[in-house]
């Protein structure tokens, strides 16, 4: 019964050494499969969030980036707590400049 309370609040259970050593061995595997060593798993994961900072204020303390085996798929997930929202008028700076970025970048192609 208290399991069921602490999923109601968002806790998850205490996991037990077998369960972590099984989550590690599946993240090392998943690694494997996308062939994508650890350093650009770190570039790709500080892409991510200087993208998404473009147009919202990120919390980057508490940012949990990483690949998951579900099934038989490979999926990135992603926790990207927000912390204070962006003012209006630097939100609208942010995303005319985003967008003139862009547009450059079409021309330029």
């Amino acid at each position: 019964m208290s399991g069921f309370f602490d999923w109601m609040r968002g806790r998850s259970p205490a996991k037990n050494s077998g369960t972590v050593a099984k989550e590690r061995l599946q993240l090392i595997l998943v690694h494997d499969r996308i062939n994508l060593p650890p350093e650009r798993m770190e570039e790709m994961k500080a892409e991510i969030l200087a993208v998404i900072s473009k147009y919202v204020a990120v919390d980057r303390d508490n940012v949990d980036i990483a690949l998951q085996q579900r099934n038989r798929d490979s999926l990135i997930v992603a926790e990207i707590p927000f912390s204070q929202s962006h003012d209006s008028d630097e939100a609208r700076r942010r995303l005319a400049k985003a967008a003139d970025e862009a547009a450059d970048e079409a021309d330029d192609s």
